[in-house]
């Protein structure tokens, strides 16, 4: 296999050294990450600059954009060879519920649902996570299930993995994802009254963790693998907008 790594957290970041460890063993392995910390940017392209790629060792590029950039450029001009998969993480931090909305990491592994393989987003749960070597370990394996017993290739399996030793952790669980409550608000950084500066608030804890979610699941000791998708349509409200839609006036 020729494997695609990338992350959000820099290509300096511990949890892609260890991303690394877990995944050489499966194949050929090209890294391609920013060149910073580029947390939250999403599914963000990057389209009002020139992006710099620069060579960091063997098979190792660093790009001064987003997670997505970097993905984007790999399987689009930067790789003599196309990937068979792409791999995201492994973040610092947990990704579960509405996280993926705003995450580097997912964003990373949704750009590259088009390959043989589903893309995968790895995230190490806690708030100063260090073992980064069990996130490791849990890729290898699901990497091993992938080549023997593939998934459909746009799939994207978000994994978030608890943070302890190998050895504590309970298993898998194949898992939906939970919601978080409201954001905390926003914190104002200044008292001008033209000129505010404001710092975005903490989220918020999770509001649906019941049974069956990605944060009862790690919660539990679990490693949790969420299937996501890109198709973000409501097909279920479809029929009832087609009857609502014939009430639609055009200005003349």
């Amino acid at each position: 296999m020729h494997i695609l790594l990338s992350n959000d957290d820099g290509y300096k970041a511990p949890g892609l050294k260890a991303l690394l460890e877990g995944t050489k063993e499966h194949g050929e392995i090209t890294i391609v990450a920013p060149s910073e910390n580029k947390s939250g940017a999403s599914g963000s392209l990057t389209l009002s600059k020139v992006l710099t790629v620069t060579a960091s060792g063997e098979r190792c590029f660093a790009v001064d954009g987003t997670p997505v950039d970097c993905v984007h450029i790999g399987l689009n001009g930067l790789l003599d060879n196309e990937p068979d998969m792409v791999i995201s993480g492994i973040n610092s931090g947990s990704n579960l519920g509405d996280d993926v909305l705003y995450s580097g990491t997912v964003g990373a592994a949704l750009e590259g649902r088009r390959l043989a393989y589903p893309g995968v987003a790895v995230s190490l749960v806690g708030s100063e996570p260090k073992y980064y070597w069990t996130a490791g370990q849990v890729v290898s394996a699901i990497v091993s299930e992938l080549k023997t017993n593939p998934l459909p290739s746009r799939t994207i399996l978000n994994v978030n993995v608890p943070d302890r030793p190998l050895k504590d952790l309970n298993g898998y669980k194949i898992t939906r994802l939970g919601y978080r409550a409201r954001s905390h608000p926003v914190v104002r950084l200044n008292d001008s009254s033209d000129y505010r500066q404001y710092r975005i608030g903490t989220i918020g804890s999770a509001a649906d963790n019941g049974p069956g979610t990605d944060f009862s699941a790690v919660n539990e000791g679990y490693v949790s693998i969420t299937p996501l998708r890109i198709d973000s349509t409501d097909h279920s409200q479809c029929e009832h907008l087609a009857d609502w839609a014939l009430n639609l006036k055009l200005k003349s």
